[in-house]
């Protein structure tokens, strides 16, 4: 199973950040989340500050292009194998810095991606 870290993670549960810990979890997925708010969501806690969480394959993100830039070192300094960029989310720089470190960026959906068995 491939560890995921949700950036723009809520617990509202008609936001899609929310959405995909649901089914991320329902795949066996085990997740970390980061958000604004202190929160719970799942029995996990939404961390407002980043951590450097071991083992992470993919980050997902749920944060617009404009928010992004605050992050940019901090998935590189955790090494992903892999960023999707959720619909809205899509941000060339960012991605040209993920490919020029190795790390495959992709725009995706989330939540297509584990119902398609592509995850």
């Amino acid at each position: 199973m491939k560890k995921t870290l949700i950036i723009g993670a809520s617990s509202n549960h008609h936001r899609y950040s929310y959405k995909a810990a649901e089914r991320l979890l329902a795949f066996g997925h085990e997740i970390e989340l980061l958000g604004l708010k202190p929160l719970e969501v799942f029995g996990k806690t939404v961390d407002t500050e980043p951590k450097l969480f071991s083992n992470i394959d993919t980050v997902t993100l749920y944060v617009g292009p404009k928010n992004q830039p605050e992050y940019y070192d901090y998935v590189l300094a955790i090494k992903p194998k892999r960023v999707i960029f959720n619909p809205g989310t899509e941000n060339s720089e960012f991605e040209s810095l993920l490919t020029k470190n190795g790390i495959l960026a992709e725009e995706a959906c989330t939540l297509v991606l584990l119902g398609t068995g592509q995850y």
